[in-house]
Formats: C-alpha cells, sequence, structure tokens
C-alpha cells in the first residue's frame, strides 16, 4: 500500500528509548542535545515578532512564485551586508531550507540520479534524497587538526561516473563540524562542477555563527557566479526562530544557464506557494532581530567553548576536535566501547544526553557531539559529568 520511499525503520533507537523512559520517570536529565534556541533562555523581543505578524496587507492574497518583493529585498539587504550583490530576481522564499532543498532537487534530478552529500554531516539528507527519490553518494571531510574537503576523493567520487551525480552539496559551516569551506577548496569544487556538469549547492544555516575571524573562508556561496550554484539559508539560524518557518535559496551562476534555472524553478515555486502572506510582510521584521539574538547566542557558545577548553587538560583522556564555527562541539573519547555505548553510559550513569558520533557518520568511533547552546549551568555540569565518568575507566 505504502510507497518504498517512505519504508523506514521506525523503531526507535535504543538511546531514544532510555531518554523517553527517563522523562517518563521524571528523572533528572542534562540536555546536552538541545539545539532549538526559543528552549536555551535567550532574550527576544515578543512584542516585535508579534506585532510583525499583525501586518494588514496579509489580508489581500496576491500571489508572487518568488515571494513577496519586500521580504526578498529584505534578504537582498542581508546579503549585501555581507558583500554580496544580489537581485531579488535570484531569490526564491521557501517555507523551510528542506523544502528549498527538494525545489532544487526537482530543479536538477532525475529519479535514480546522485547527489554528493560531505560525511561527517547531519542525517536529514538521507530523508530527503529518499523523498526525491535520489541517491546519497557521500563523500569524506577529513580531520587533520581541523576538517577540510578531501579532494582526491570528492574527484574520484565524480569521475565514476555512477549513478550520476547532478548536485554537490556544501555545508556552510558544517553541522557538527563547525568546518567552513576554504576559498582554495570553492576553487576546485567549481572546477569539477564546471567538468562534470554538477550544480553546487551551500547551505549557510550556520554562516553568521563563527567562532573567530578567518580570511580563508568564503564569505558566502550567493556571490559565487561562475558555475550554477544556489545558496540556501532562513530565519531558523540566522535570527533563531525556526517556529517561524521562512527560509530560501539564491540562484546564481553563468547567465545563460541562470536564466533557465530561475525559469524553470519559478514554475516550481508557483505550483506550492507555500509562504504564508503574514510570514512574508514580517520577514524584514524578524530578519532584523537578528541584531539582538546572534550576539547573545554567540556569547553563549564562545563561553560554553571557553570553558569546554579550559576543563580539557593534554592529560584528560577527553579531547575536543577543532571547530571554526556552528552550535556544536565533537569530543573524542577513548574508543574502548562504540559512541552509543558510552551514550548510553552516560544517560543512565550520570543522567547526561549526548549525540553518539555514529549519528552524524562520524568515521570513528569514541566521538559524542555535544551542543554549545544550553545555558552555562546545564552545560557545564553535564560536561563534568562526562569527564567524572570517562576517567572512571582510567
Amino acid at each position: 500500500m505504502f510507497a518504498l520511499r517512505t519504508d523506514w525503520p521506525l523503531t526507535p533507537n535504543r538511546l531514544s528509548q532510555l531518554v523517553e523512559e527517563r522523562r517518563r520517570q521524571g528523572l533528572p536529565l542534562l540536555d546536552l542535545t538541545e539545539s532549538n534556541p526559543t528552549r536555551c533562555g535567550f532574550d527576544f523581543d515578543a512584542g516585535k515578532l508579534l506585532g510583525s505578524l499583525a501586518d494588514p496587507r496579509s489580508l489581500a492574497y496576491e500571489p508572487d512564485p518568488r515571494g513577496l518583493l519586500s521580504a526578498r529585498l529584505a534578504v537582498a539587504s542581508y546579503y549585501a551586508e555581507r558583500g554580496v550583490r544580489l537581485s531579488p530576481e535570484q531569490i526564491f522564499l521557501t517555507t523551510s531550507t528542506s523544502e528549498a532543498y527538494a525545489y532544487v532537487f526537482r530543479l536538477l534530478a532525475n529519479p535514480g540520479d546522485a547527489i554528493l552529500v560531505p560525511r561527517p554531516s547531519y542525517p536529514l539528507f538521507d530523508f530527503l534524497a529518499g523523498l526525491n527519490d535520489l541517491e546519497l553518494n557521500p563523500y569524506p571531510l577529513a580531520y587533520h587538526d581541523g576538517w577540510r574537503i578531501d579532494l582526491d576523493a570528492l574527484a574520484t567520487k565524480l569521475g565514476s561516473g555512477l549513478p550520476r551525480a547532478r548536485a554537490l552539496i556544501v555545508v556552510h559551516p558544517n553541522n557538527p563540524t563547525g568546518s567552513f569551506v576554504r576559498r582554495e577548496e570553492l576553487e576546485f569544487l567549481l572546477k569539477c562542477c564546471n567538468q562534470h556538469e554538477v550544480a553546487l549547492v551551500a547551505d549557510e544555516v550556520f554562516a553568521d555563527y563563527a567562532f573567530a575571524s578567518d580570511e580563508g573562508r568564503v564569505v558566502s556561496h550567493a556571490g559565487v557566479s561562475e558555475a550554477l550554484t544556489f545558496t540556501l539559508s532562513g530565519l531558523s539560524k540566522i535570527s533563531a526562530l525556526p517556529q517561524m518557518k521562512l527560509a530560501w535559496v539564491v540562484v546564481n551562476g553563468p547567465p545563460g544557464v541562470l536564466r533557465e534555472a530561475q525559469a524553470r524553478l519559478e514554475v516550481i515555486a508557483d505550483t506550492y506557494l507555500s509562504v504564508s502572506a503574514p510570514l512574508a510582510h514580517a520577514l524584514p521584521a524578524m530578519l532584523e532581530t537578528r541584531r539582538s539574538l546572534q550576539p547573545q547566542i554567540l556569547e553563549r557558545v564562545r563561553t560554553n567553548l571557553r570553558w569546554l577548553d579550559a576543563h580539557l587538560s593534554p592529560a584528560s583522556a577527553v579531547s575536543r576536535l577543532r571547530a571554526e564555527g556552528g552550535w556544536y562541539a565533537i569530543l573524542k573519547l577513548p574508543a574502548i566501547r562504540s559512541d552509543e555505548d558510552w551514550a548510553v553510559e552516560l544517560l543512565i550513569q550520570g543522567g547526561v544526553f549526548v549525540h553518539p558520533g555514529h549519528f552524524y557518520d562520524l568515521p570513528a568511533e569514541g566521538h559524542l557531539v555535544v551542543s554549545l547552546l544550553p545555558p552555562s549551568e546545564i552545560f557545564q555540569e553535564g560536561i563534568r559529568r562526562v569527564l567524572a565518568r570517562v576517567s572512571q575507566h582510567g
């Protein structure tokens, strides 16, 4: 009765079952996976946010496939502040970056084609590819005192030709590695894309959250025009408003292919017309709230990161893998047991909830992923328990 594309294993994994059971019993839980900014104690301007949804112009229905012009102009201004000049015609509003991915995949690929995705990375791509009848072809990020794209492995993937790759995805910065695309990496990627007729898709939802300045990284892929490029972002991370469900995709590239991509995307967007008028009218005000929210988040992330590093001595059995941005940290533990066994032990014995590294396809055992968003008192106590538990194993 059901489509094969939705034939997912729906039984909760062992860790999820234990977390749910702990919550059912009312036992204390230090959640170091929490990445929902609306639950992390940040100061939102509720009056401004709610007031922006009461625009009387929302009572009129004036559909535009790309989205309301005033909203797209606000998005263009956001990129202009980062040194990228865009026409509003290059911007398409969507309800989420997941929908933006679906638009791009439908534009580029036929059933059975492949998309190249980084590994490690967020597991969402498995579902997005399946729902769009595409194959995932992962390329590796390699760690050597920092995460970098394994360019040789990527070139080999593209040269294999089976199945045909139609899109190359980069996550900038990557979730959870926190690594940005470097300018020299981008030059290589663009050569590959043009040689193999592959589009570049850049997920930049975390791009505003860098731990430190670094002139070697790409500012934004939205300004890349040497190959057909799609840049995705939205309010979920930029303004810490995941519940508002408003995102966009920016299209760029050589003039001829850019015009055709825009025309075809317009038909896709016109088919759905998914963005609501109240949110479209509210987008400029909601985007503006980033100016008060982002400093709070960056301060929290940097504070937690500094505390973490101060408590990881060179002699410690736990270390942190180097990251450049985002909301996450990867801890390296002794590989005396699997990632999931570590996570389960920490949950049962210490009441600490962390993500095992295999959730993100980290290449070896002994990795845990923690969010840097929780309030500092929760984060610090959770890390103390992690360190104490590991030390008990010598």
